[in-house]
């Protein structure tokens, strides 16, 4: 039997991934995947399934399961449906945060301004990804916060690479910065006009990167 559910698996599957211990374009087998999680090939199978069916990775005949490669002009589509969402959420959050939600963000900013004086893009870049998350728990909007979480994940490979440009960090905290202080001032146009600035920023160095030729 089983010592861990499936959920499970994918969960801790899902993060090594992320985390690049399992690269674009490793395989991932499967006797090596039941060793690292303790599990049957029943659940690790399961597991493949769902992060098939979230885009992270793919399978193929006589190759079996791969972690999937996204290229450059797939991760500006990414972006681009992510802006249409993080905008409603964005204004959402600047609707329905508490007085408490709006100081973590802004806290979570000092943060992230101190990771670029140590210039620790690292630290940063984990930052970013809490910064986000955090707007779409506090918007309440369930489907839209999933769909998004999703988008990021398939993206994450370039979202890493983007964080470790040089330069990147100071350009990216003025614009989460101005995120932050519309929603905590409760500015639901300007939360809206913030991330999409954010975003659409992101859209242009990743068709600067599409430019430059191949991934």
């Amino acid at each position: 039997m089983d010592r861990k559910h499936s959920d499970t698996i994918a969960d801790e599957l899902r993060a090594d991934i992320l985390r690049g211990v399992f690269p674009p374009g490793d395989r991932l087998i499967e006797l090596s995947l039941t060793e690292r999680y303790s599990c049957g090939r029943a659940a690790i199978r399961a597991a493949l399934v769902e992060l098939v069916a979230e885009g992270l990775v793919e399978h193929a005949a006589n190759r079996g399961a791969t972690v999937r490669r996204i290229g450059v002009a797939e991760a500006i589509q990414i972006t681009e449906a992510r802006a249409a969402l993080e905008v409603l959420i964005a204004t959402n959050a600047a609707r329905q945060a508490t007085d408490s939600e709006r100081t973590e963000l802004l806290s979570i900013v000092s943060q992230m301004a101190k990771s670029v004086e140590n210039d620790d893009n690292t630290v940063y870049s984990e930052l970013n990804r809490v910064f986000h998350r955090r707007i779409r728990e506090i918007s309440g909007h369930q489907i839209a916060s999933e769909l998004v979480a999703n988008l990021r994940n398939r993206a994450a490979h370039h979202q890493y690479r983007l964080a470790m440009m040089p330069g990147r960090s100071k350009v990216s905290l003025e614009q989460h910065t101005t995120i932050a202080k519309a929603i905590a001032e409760g500015d639901e146009p300007g939360a809206a006009k913030a991330m999409e600035h954010h975003l659409m920023s992101v859209v242009g160095v990743l068709q600067q990167w599409g430019d430059a030729g191949p991934d």
